[in-house]
């Protein structure tokens, strides 16, 4: 699964960093980037993306079909 953020919408809450740490971190700006998307499983990719609570966090399928939000 292919995961990416938006940084015009993410809003730096910080629960992608939270619940997913080795996939996430914040950048100078606050904003969320992606570290390693392959250091979890796929449950935890998804409860990242469903906590984003302004969905900055994009999901892909490995076709690269959008598959959340």
């Amino acid at each position: 699964m292919k995961v990416r953020v938006e940084r015009d919408v993410c809003i730096g809450v910080g629960n992608c960093v939270v619940i997913a740490p080795t996939v996430f971190q914040f950048d100078r700006d606050n904003k969320a980037e992606v570290l390693n998307s392959t250091s979890v499983d796929e449950a935890t990719l998804w409860e990242a993306a469903e906590s984003c609570p302004v969905k900055a966090i994009i999901l892909e399928d490995e076709a690269g079909q959008q598959v959340y939000p």
